[in-house]
């Protein structure tokens, strides 16, 4: 069974990326920064990218795809912000219901940060839930944390899933991985020891624990760093400074905390290393750091897809 998707909001292409592991196919994938849309151009040059503002696109052309998926921006929700929610001009939620009803998709995944289940935030979720029953969808709010599905940082995330109420009833949660993910020593160690550094294995075991939370950075303040002061202290505590990102790897006689490169960050998110991503330090560490990551974006597509061929499949009919 061909399955059709339309990637909204889709920054670098990890939920993208993912989904596509999952057997989905992008006809469309909408993005506004440019630099983001040059990484999705460059690593798939067949995927018809779409650069511009959500508000401006319409999905009248694809009645009756498979998926309508994406991230829209989590700014409005997040504790780093205000949390403004629907009063916020960056809440596209309302675009993506808007996108829902022109295209009537089979299902809808959209993904954003932990602070939308916020108790703040129950009448928007609610809303949210309610405006799509009316368009003839169950949906549910869930929060997945990305090392339960190999990736080496906490990542706390809730998606969103609906589907027509005659694919719902086949729709189950991924299951988490039985086995633990590597720790940022045993994921970076290659990467730390690249150019020779005589630290490596003495940093590899300090560095015994999954990463903390990977922040984008925001545009309002400044050049690319690992977070506020706890996060930074957190990635101290297993040997990363965190007051910036690396040109490369430490050289052979380096002393002291290692930063981490974009590469070994696009690492931490789940990202294979033949990913590339086009900019600037400071532009490419926002890509990869708002990034959902790619593993956890396929467990979830894998379970649609099950989903969707389930509910394709005639039902036999009782003697």
């Amino acid at each position: 069974m061909l399955l059709n998707s339309i990637e909204i909001c889709a920054g670098a292409g990890g939920q993208a990326l993912g989904l596509e592991q999952a057997g989905f196919e992008h006809v469309s994938l909408v993005e506004i920064e440019a630099a983001a849309c040059q990484t999705l151009r460059f690593n798939r040059n067949h995927w018809n990218v779409i650069e511009g503002d959500l508000r401006h696109f319409s999905a009248e052309n694809w009645k009756g795809i498979e998926l309508l998926a994406g991230g829209v921006p989590c700014q409005p929700f997040s504790k780093a912000g205000k949390q403004h929610g629907n009063e916020d001009e960056r809440d596209l939620f309302p675009e993506a219901i808007r996108l829902v009803s022109e295209c009537k998709p089979q299902a809808v995944m959209l993904e954003n940060v932990r602070g939308l289940l916020d108790s703040v935030f129950d009448e928007y979720r609610a809303k949210i839930i309610a405006d799509l029953k009316k368009l003839g969808y169950v949906a549910e709010w869930r929060l997945l944390n990305a090392s339960d599905f190999g990736v080496p940082q906490l990542r706390p995330r809730v998606v969103f899933v609906a589907l027509k109420k005659n694919i719902a009833e086949y729709f189950t949660w991924p299951t988490v991985l039985t086995t633990p993910p590597p720790t940022v020593g045993e994921a970076l160690f290659d990467l730390m020891a690249e150019n020779g550094w005589n630290g490596a294995k003495q940093w590899r075991k300090i560095a015994c624990d999954i990463a903390p939370t990977l922040v984008g950075g925001s545009k309002k303040h400044g050049g690319p760093d690992l977070g506020p002061t706890r996060a930074k202290k957190a990635w101290a505590s297993i040997g990363v400074d965190g007051m910036g990102i690396a040109n490369a790897a430490p050289e052979k006689d380096f002393i002291g905390m290692p930063r981490l490169t974009v590469r070994m960050a696009a690492r931490i998110q789940g990202f294979p290393d033949h990913w590339q991503f086009s900019g600037k330090k400071t532009s490419t560490y926002r890509q990869v750091g708002n990034a959902f990551p790619p593993p956890v974006a396929c467990a979830v597509g894998m379970q649609i897809q099950v989903a969707l061929n389930a509910a394709a499949k005639p039902k036999l009919k009782r003697a």
